[in-house]
């Protein structure tokens, strides 16, 4: 402080007024901002963010915005699917019908165009897809099951008959019967192709329905 004060006593007053260094900005009140909402009238796109506009009272306008637009390649609007689901190993197969129901939300199928069919087991999944797919009222059929290895040798015989029963089903009906079926070794794995780290098969059945 006390070179800085010897300093003004050395130079010019006009050296601390003002200097190339430091040129004239417009102070904050000068900046006005106004918030810009932002909607999308496409059909298919979710949300959108907001943009800030920051303008001083010149010409110089500064825009800032996050936009956040989902939407799909592929509109399913109008066609209606069957999902046919089995209730064995229920824990593991409803999160599958959620991750599907929830793909075509985004493909814009109306919920009034899905019809769901619970069945026992996943032995059972491919002739109630086939019957379905013989009605002609459905673009696709999912199905949807849990599969898991026991101590006896009863899982091979359920994955076996339920993959046979549903490509019966496409072949016998014309109709495309996806097979959403997980046949895992553990509670673990099934859950882990529920939802978790390995993604939702459900989902995906329902994404190549609609593709």
């Amino acid at each position: 402080m006390a070179s800085f004060a010897a300093a003004q006593h050395l130079l010019p007053a006009s050296t601390f007024r003002s200097s190339p260094l430091l040129p004239n900005r417009p102070s904050i009140s000068s900046l006005s901002y106004k918030p810009l909402s932002i909607s999308s009238s496409t059909a298919g796109f979710g949300q959108a963010g907001v943009a800030i506009e920051f303008k001083d009272r010149g010409s110089f306008v500064q825009t800032v915005a996050v936009r956040h637009l989902m939407g799909s390649l592929t509109r399913a609007e109008g066609l209606r699917f069957a999902v046919v689901v089995a209730r064995f190993n229920e824990v593991v197969t409803r999160l599958l019908l959620e991750g599907a129901l929830e793909t075509f939300k985004r493909y814009s199928v109306k919920e009034e165009d899905i019809d769901v069919m619970w069945v026992p087991g996943s032995f059972e999944v491919g002739v109630v897809a086939e019957r379905l797919g013989k009605s002609k009222k459905y673009q696709a059929i999912l199905c949807i099951g849990a599969v898991i290895r026991g101590d006896t040798s009863h899982y091979d015989v359920v994955a076996n008959s339920a993959a046979s029963g549903v490509l019966s089903a496409s072949l016998n009906s014309g109709v495309p019967c996806i097979f959403g079926v997980l046949t895992c070794e553990d509670m673990d794995q099934a859950l882990n192709r529920a939802g978790a780290k390995s993604g939702n098969k459900g989902a995906e059945a329902a994404l190549t329905a609609v593709s």
